[in-house]
This record gives structure tokens, C-alpha cells and sequence, in this order.
């Protein structure tokens, strides 16, 4: 690629350095709850999830509409299935809050209780979330409320089923081991949390109010991963070390029509790349009421189901939803791709995340076996991907290429401007050939390694 277009990293000034470490200090541990929005690159921006995840179409419409009026009329899904507001301004957010409270839409105050998506009418579900839920949130009121829990704290109520949370981490986590009986666990997903109590439904709130208990002493800030194990176990006696939760069948897709156990059927549509436009969400929703739908759920992996279609109505709105700019089709390649605003829509953005997803769509399909997330960040606040991911992060210069990482990472490759296209078709192509027989993309990238990247992108 040549000395202009790949810059050795060591050069990069102490500005840079400096701006990468703001950028982690600015997103770490903050949540932008409707009582406290965030400021970003386009104004302010609440995230909120409304009980159990529901709301009825006219309530969406509602929530569409005001993002419209009182924000830039962005709306996304995030990767847990929360809803964010873009663009508001300091005056407009009690404006939205009016229209919130208006509509009916009740947003519980405290940490977010994330519920299996289809709870109360998964037919293959174990036990319906909701009341454990509503347990928690009445009997633990004042320990939720404390400020000194984390703002990110994560509870998860998997009732299992068709579409469970399995995949979700948590600082807890609750699962329905049969009707009667949960699982409680700490500090991780259904793979790796570790088990603290299994039994009725007042041992697992009792458990889940210690955990709060010992994690609001340690102070606000602290998570799960902080208590100390030895206080753990003399806590929890029964206490485990980490093995797999009962999660349920296998994962299904999120987007496309989904028969249920009982005949019923949901249509599950992500937009694309978690992120709509005001206008063609209502859109969307106006043709899916006239079809009958009443009712849609938030869900894990930036998207949502349409409840009470019929079932001869369903594939119209289907077609419709791909017309919107949404995705209801099982297995898009876009399904791995976590993008921010970006520019034009973030002031912080260094380029357009959307646009240049739509054209590694196209020139790279070897990236997207689904082995590996690639994460495109307009600046390094890394807002739409929290994990470890292939990552372009937009500079001043270009974009900084971090193999397996946060968009604030130190870069494996640094890549001018205007040769990011080339850059991108050059790795795809040497995935391409150098893959082995059943090796996956993200696999061949390990074992490439910089190096063997870094050789790739230099090639003219």
C-alpha cells in the first residue's frame, strides 16, 4: 500500500493518544437513560426500554413521531434490543418525555430488566418472565433505585423458548430451569455466568437482592466481576464454578417470518444496521397495523417482531419491510455489521459508517461467513460495538484497522483516506486465498495475524 497510505504507528502524536483515552473515559459506564441523556456528536441521546420491551404500534408511531419533532428523527435498536433517540437538545428532551407519558409508554425507573422477547406467548417458552420481573422490581424497589449501583448494571430474565437471551451477559442473570423453578448466575452469558442459587421464584428475588446488596456497598461503578469470591461464597455456600445455563433450543434469526409452536406467526425485521429514519419506521408500522398487527417486542441483535399478523398478510409485509429499508429476511450479510451514526448524522463521525457498509457488502462477501462482526466507528468512542470485533475506526487521517478490538484500540493499520475501498477488497481477497478447507474468515485472520494483513494491504 505504500508509505502515504498504511502511516507506521508509532507516529502518531501524543494528541492522538490523549483523545483515544477521553473517548474511553466519556463512554465507560455511562447509560443515557430518559432522566439523563448523553451528549454525543448530533445533540443529545436518550436510550429507554419500555416495560417488557412492548409496545403497541401506536405507541412506536408516537415514539417515531416525537424523535422526529423533538430530535433528527434517528431512531436505533441496540445490540441488547434497547431503544435510542438521537439528536435531542437540552429544551426538547422534556418535550419527549411529555409525549412518552402521553402515549401510556411506562419506562421503569432503576437498571434495565431485559426479558425474553416473546414472553407470554412463545409456546416453547418454561416460564413467562414477566412476573419475575414484576417481582423484582416490587420487592427490590429501593435497592434498584440505589445510585450507587453501576448505570450499565445488567439484569436478564431468560424465560427461555424459541428466542432466549442465552447469548446476552449480564451482571445477573435469572433462568426458568422449569415452571417453577430459576437459576440464578453472575457475570457473564448462559456459557460462562457462575451459579449461585437454583430454586423457586422468592429464593432466586431473595438471591438477586443480595447480589444488588453486596455490589451498592462496593460502590457505584462496581459490577459483578468486582465481588470479591471469597464474600461470594460466604454469601452463596452452594455456590459453583462457571458451566453452561440451560438456554433453551437453538438460536433462531431475528429477521424473517417465524411460525410458532401454536400456528401463530411473528415477523421479526431488523433495520438496517440498527439505525431508522422516522419516517420510513412509520411507514413501515402504518402497513403492518392495516395487516393486522398490534403489538411489537424489542429484541437482542438490533431489531423487533410484529405480533398479530395474519398469517396470509405476513409475507406482503414482509416484502414491504425490505421496501422500508429494513431487513426481514434470515441471513443477510448485513446481520454482521455493527455501524454508528456516522457522519452526517454524528458530529464526532469521521466518515459515513452506513455508506461504506454498503460497499464492503459488495466488494467483500469472503468477510461475512458469520464467524466474525465487523465494527464501523465514525470516531473512537466505538458507540455501536462494545465487544472485540474486526474494526475500521474513522481519524482525521483515515481509518485505523484493529484485527480483533474496541474502535479506541491501538490499530494493527493505519489506512489513508482515500484508499480504504482498496484496503478492504485487499483483505477480503486474501481471506480468499488463503483460507483453508472449513476454516472460517475470522480464523484465517487469526492466523494471518498483522503481519500477514499488514503484507496484504501494502500490496499495489
Amino acid at each position: 500500500m505504500g508509505i502515504d497510505s498504511v502511516k507506521a504507528i508509532d507516529r502518531r502524536g501524543e494528541t492522538e493518544l490523549q483523545r483515544r483515552a477521553a473517548a474511553k473515559t466519556r463512554s465507560r459506564g455511562a447509560c443515557p437513560a430518559l432522566a439523563a441523556p448523553m451528549a454525543t456528536g448530533d445533540g443529545l441521546l436518550v436510550r429507554l426500554r419500555p416495560a417488557g420491551g412492548a409496545l403497541t404500534l401506536p405507541q412506536f408511531t408516537t415514539l417515531a413521531r416525537a424523535a422526529a419533532a423533538h430530535g433528527n428523527g434517528i431512531l436505533e435498536i441496540t445490540a441488547r434490543g434497547n431503544l435510542q433517540i438521537r439528536g435531542l437538545q437540552a429544551e426538547t428532551v422534556a418535550q419527549l418525555a411529555s409525549d412518552i407519558d402521553a402515549a401510556g409508554i411506562t419506562v421503569p425507573d432503576g437498571p434495565a430488566i431485559e426479558i425474553s422477547p416473546l414472553h407470554g406467548i412463545d409456546p416453547e417458552e418454561v416460564s413467562d418472565p414477566t412476573a419475575m420481573e414484576l417481582s423484582l422490581r416490587g420487592k427490590l424497589q429501593d435497592l434498584l433505585a440505589s445510585p450507587r449501583l453501576a448505570p450499565k448494571l445488567s439484569i436478564v430474565v431468560d424465560g427461555r423458548g424459541a428466542f432466549g437471551l442465552s447469548a446476552l451477559t449480564a451482571d445477573i442473570r435469572l433462568v426458568a430451569s422449569s415452571q417453577t423453578q430459576w437459576l440464578v448466575a453472575i457475570n457473564g452469558d448462559s456459557e460462562t455466568a457462575t451459579p449461585i442459587v437454583v430454586g423457586p421464584a422468592e429464593a432466586a428475588v431473595s438471591a438477586v437482592g443480595e447480589v444488588l446488596s453486596l455490589l451498592a456497598k462496593l460502590g457505584q461503578g462496581s459490577r459483578a466481576r468486582d465481588i470479591d469470591p471469597a464474600l461470594l461464597r460466604a454469601r452463596f455456600p452452594a455456590i459453583s464454578e462457571p458451566r453452561p445455563l440451560p438456554s433453551g433450543v437453538v438460536k433462531r434469526p431475528l429477521a424473517g417470518l417465524h411460525r410458532l409452536a401454536d400456528g401463530k406467526t411473528v415477523l421479526g425485521v431488523r433495520p438496517e444496521f440498527g439505525q431508522m429514519r422516522a419516517a420510513d419506521l412509520i411507514a413501515l408500522l402504518d402497513l403492518a397495523a392495516a395487516h393486522g398487527a398490534a403489538e411489537i417486542r424489542l429484541a437482542p441483535g438490533r431489531g423487533f417482531f410484529l405480533l398479530g399478523l395474519a398469517a396470509e398478510a405476513a409475507p406482503a409485509v414482509q416484502t414491504a419491510a425490505a421496501q422500508c429499508g429494513f431487513s426481514a429476511q434470515a441471513g443477510e450479510n448485513a446481520e454482521h455489521i455493527a455501524a454508528c451514526a456516522g457522519a452526517g448524522a454524528c458530529g464526532s463521525a469521521f466518515y459515513e459508517t452506513r455508506a461504506l457498509a454498503r460497499r464492503i457488502l459488495a466488494a467483500a462477501p469472503a468477510l461475512f461467513d458469520g464467524s466474525l462482526t465487523l465494527h464501523l466507528s465514525g470516531c473512537a468512542k466505538g458507540c455501536a460495538h462494545a465487544r472485540p470485533a474486526l474494526t475500521l475506526t474513522g481519524t482525521a487521517e483515515g481509518y485505523d484497522l484493529i484485527l480483533s478490538g474496541l474502535a479506541a484500540d491501538r490499530p494493527d493499520e493505519r489506512i489513508a483516506g482515500g484508499r480504504i475501498d482498496f484496503a478492504i477488497e485487499r483483505l477480503a481477497r486474501s481471506i480468499e486465498d488463503n483460507r483453508g478447507a472449513g476454516e472460517s474468515a475470522a480464523a484465517c485472520l487469526t492466523r494471518l495475524g498483522t503481519t500477514g494483513v499488514s503484507k496484504a494491504l501494502r500490496q499495489d
